[in-house]
């Protein structure tokens, strides 16, 4: 996989992996598992959410009234 990354990015991701001490290919890859964790909690709290809604339907219609 080639990642092209734009100048200000490149920069970046380069200021940022001098001040942790690590290589730009390691920042990189923390920040894509970073972003993958992030959207897998988003995904598995909205599906927590739906089956709330779904088993509490009837106390959330009446407490909408």
């Amino acid at each position: 996989m080639t990642l092209r990354l734009s100048e200000a990015e490149q920069e970046a991701l380069q200021r940022r992996a001098v001040a942790e001490g690590i290589s730009m290919q390691e920042a990189a890859r923390r920040a894509v598992r970073e972003y993958v964790a992030r959207a897998e909690h988003r995904d598995r709290v909205a599906r927590s959410a739906e089956r709330v809604m779904t088993a509490h339907a009837e106390a959330l219609e009446r407490l909408g009234r």
